[in-house]
């Protein structure tokens, strides 16, 4: 009875003995397989997205470093806020509960996609 409740351990120790051989007799050239992964790298493309709000524009800094722009894309962003009362007999000073905070300034967001 105590070998029939072992038996799934010995078969999992031996299933794990058998999966964990060494290949001693097999030769891999190391040498080629660094050069092969530096020239796989060197032909992969680097993307990149960045985004600039609000009149912020720095595109030019990448474009200068050999970046090329893929996708442009732009969107209405809020870029400052500011607090009003929220009724017209409101002391925002005494009463902070009546105090709305509400957008001030309404800019554009740039997102750009970068290829290198």
């Amino acid at each position: 009875m105590k070998i029939i409740k072992q038996s799934p351990l010995i078969i999992l120790v031996a299933i794990f003995l058998i999966s964990c051989r060494t290949s001693t007799d097999k030769e891999y050239p190391i040498n080629n397989l660094e050069k092969n992964i530096d020239e796989f790298a060197n032909s992969e493309k680097k993307r990149m997205e960045i985004k600039f709000s609000c009149g912020e524009d720095g595109i030019s800094e990448y474009l200068d470093d050999g970046w090329n722009i893929i996708k442009e894309d732009s969107q209405e962003k809020i870029c400052t806020w500011k607090s009003v009362p929220a009724t017209k007999d409101c002391n925002m000073e005494k009463d902070k509960g009546c105090k709305i905070t509400k957008p001030d300034k309404i800019g554009e967001e740039k997102i750009y996609l970068l290829e290198k």
